[in-house]
C-alpha cells in the first residue's frame, strides 16, 4: 500500500481498488498501534479509531490536501501510483 504522507509519527496510506470497489474514496491512517480509516468527501473517520490530537490533525491535513487525495484516489484506481502530498507543518 504506497504511502502518500508522514508527519508527526502519522502515516497515511491509500490501497489500489482496482474493478472492485467496496468504500467510498479513503485513505488509512497509522499511529503508534492505532489505524483509522478516513472518508476523503466529506472528510470524516469512518473505521477504527485514533487519538483526539491525532484525529485532529489528520482532519486538518485531509481539508488543506482533499483534492490531491482525491487525485490519488483516481490515480490508484487506474492503476497508476499515487504522488506524494505535502506533510502536516
Amino acid at each position: 500500500m504506497p504511502e502518500i504522507a508522514r508527519f508527526y509519527g502519522i502515516l497515511i496510506r491509500m490501497y489500489a481498488e482496482i474493478d472492485s470497489p467496496h468504500h467510498k474514496p479513503h485513505y488509512h491512517v497509522y499511529y503508534q498501534g492505532e489505524r483509522a480509516v478516513f472518508a476523503i468527501d466529506p472528510i470524516e473517520m469512518i473505521e477504527g479509531s485514533l487519538a483526539n490530537r491525532q484525529r485532529r490533525l489528520v482532519e486538518a491535513w485531509a481539508e488543506i490536501h482533499q483534492l490531491e487525495l482525491m487525485s490519488d484516489w483516481d490515480l490508484l484506481q487506474e492503476g497508476k501510483l499515487p504522488n506524494k502530498i505535502e506533510p502536516l507543518h
